[in-house]
Formats: structure tokens, C-alpha cells, sequence
């Protein structure tokens, strides 16, 4: 076995995550958020929140019991909902110890593939490929097609997911910029390239921002916090600080550093900023040879 020599940061990031989130609600949902208008932006209402971005998604899949792929299915939440509704429902995620607690929620009876979306191999046999918030770690070009290959003739695909508008390109430099995902230019281009049929695209963008504000909120809690702990350690201990600090700096680079400050101790990350950079989409396609 090859021995890892890099931290997954993205990976670790998502656990941390998905544990706090489970300290919070109760239950292990990575998902954006769906806030409708009136709705406290808060902790306390998260759960709800995100039962609600749920809902949304749910509403987009077509008419009847289906055989589902829930490609990046994160802890596996949105897949045991699914199986309470009569869905038949198969997990595939990357994850070692997401896989793990994929297995946990929805039982023996769900088969859970750990690995990637571009190793997965299938005969077309699905009724319905899903992506919520996993489209963007795919490439563009293998994305569609791969699911299109595990679909049945009447199969579809349902995207949930946040792309890049021109300005992120735009104003790209040193600091981190809010959101993440695909191009949306490019991802139109990809479909006019494609043969598919667009049967439904809805944009969400202002109704899932609000999430982005909770959580820098909550950066900003923690910030306070390491802040008041440097400034003790500082007055109490100097030549240790002096010592933990320059460890940090050889430890992680410049850039890195400098996007730990903006997430702990600045407010950039906002919705209106998250409006700007990004476009919540959620959209379902059809292949166009398919009856």
C-alpha cells in the first residue's frame, strides 16, 4: 500500500464539518441551506434549513419509485431520506470514513462504493443519476458522460450544485474567494456540446446564501477565541509565542495563512459577496437520444 504523503484537506475539512453540523442539528447534513424569506438565519434553524434544500432537490426527481445513484453522497442523510420514501438507492462516495458513516445511516440494505465517480463502473441501469453539492469535484468532461453510461433509456440527472459566474475570474487573486464549483459558462458549453435535453433550471442562490453568513459567524466565534488565547499567550509566555508563531509559518505557506485570518477574523464571506462570485443552480437533464 502506498503511503499518503499530503493531508486531504478538503476531506478533513468536510469531516470537521459534517461532526459539527451533527453537534448542531442532529443530524450529519453537509448541504447548503434553503432559506425561505422570514426565516431567522441562526443555528437553531438550520436543521430546518437544510430539511428545506432537501425538499427542493427532491422535487425535481420524476414521478414514481427510482433507482438512484447519490454520487458523493456525504454522510448519507439525503439517501436515507430517500429510502424512507421507497427509493431504491446506492451510495457512492469517496470517502473512507465518510463510506463508513454512509453504512451507518442507511443500513446493511443500501450498497455504499467507496471510491470515486470516475472509477465507478455500471451497466445502464439507473432511473436517476444525483448530484447535490458533488458536480463541482467532477471534471466537466467526464461528469455527464459517466452518468449518462449509468442511466436506462428513461433515465435522468438531477445537478444541485454551485457554479462560478465570469467575476470570480475576474477578481481571482491571493485571497480565497467565496463558493466553489464549475465555470457556469463553461458548463453551458459543455451541455451545448452534449446531448442533452435541460428539463428544468432554477436558480437558488439568494435563498441558500444565508449559509454562508451562519457559517463565517461561526468562524468568527472561533477567531474571538484564538484571538483572546494569542493575546494571553503573548503577554504571559512571549518567547513561547514567538516560537508557536514561527513554527506556523514554516509550517503553512503564506497563502494559507492569509486564508486562515480572512476565515477567522474578517466578514467577507457574505451573501451578498457569495451572490456575486457564485449561481446556485439546480438543474435536471435528460439525454437527448433517450425516449
Amino acid at each position: 500500500m502506498l503511503r499518503r504523503t499530503k493531508i486531504d484537506t478538503r476531506a478533513l475539512g468536510l469531516e470537521i464539518a459534517s461532526n459539527l453540523v451533527r453537534f448542531v442539528t442532529g443530524r450529519e447534513n453537509l448541504h447548503y441551506g434553503y432559506w425561505r424569506v422570514g426565516v431567522e438565519v441562526c443555528a437553531a434553524n438550520l436543521r430546518q434549513a437544510q430539511e428545506e434544500y432537501t425538499e427542493k432537490v427532491r422535487n425535481c426527481f420524476p414521478e414514481g419509485k427510482l433507482k438512484i445513484l447519490d454520487i458523493g453522497g456525504g454522510c448519507g442523510e439525503f439517501a436515507k431520506s430517500l429510502v424512507a420514501d421507497g427509493h431504491e438507492v446506492e451510495i457512492l462516495v469517496p470517502s473512507q470514513s465518510f463510506a463508513a458513516r454512509c453504512r451507518a445511516n442507511v443500513g446493511p440494505s443500501v450498497p455504499v462504493h467507496n471510491m470515486r465517480f470516475e472509477d465507478f463502473l455500471s451497466k445502464p441501469r439507473f432511473d436517476l443519476c444525483l448530484f447535490s453539492e458533488s458536480f463541482q469535484y467532477i471534471p466537466l468532461e467526464i461528469s455527464l458522460k459517466k452518468a449518462k453510461s449509468c442511466l436506462v433509456s428513461t433515465g435522468q440527472i438531477v445537478i444541485s450544485d454551485c457554479f462560478r459566474t465570469d467575476d470570480f475570474y475576474k477578481d481571482l487573486g491571493e485571497a480565497g474567494i467565496v463558493g466553489g464549483g464549475h465555470s457556469l459558462r463553461q458548463f453551458h458549453e459543455v451541455l451545448l456540446k452534449s446531448n442533452f435535453h435541460t428539463l428544468h433550471e432554477e436558480d437558488i442562490t439568494e435563498a441558500v446564501a444565508p449559509s454562508v453568513e451562519l457559517e463565517q459567524n461561526l468562524y468568527n466565534m472561533l477567531g474571538q477565541s484564538v484571538n483572546r488565547i494569542d493575546n494571553e499567550m503573548k503577554e504571559v509566555h512571549p518567547f513561547k509565542w514567538k516560537l508557536f508563531n514561527r513554527v506556523l509559518r514554516l509550517v503553512f505557506s503564506k497563502r494559507r495563512l492569509m486564508r486562515l485570518d480572512q476565515r477567522l477574523f474578517n466578514d467577507q464571506r457574505n451573501s451578498e459577496q457569495f451572490c456575486r462570485y457564485n449561481r446556485y443552480k439546480v438543474i435536471k437533464l435528460k439525454p437527448s437520444d433517450t425516449s
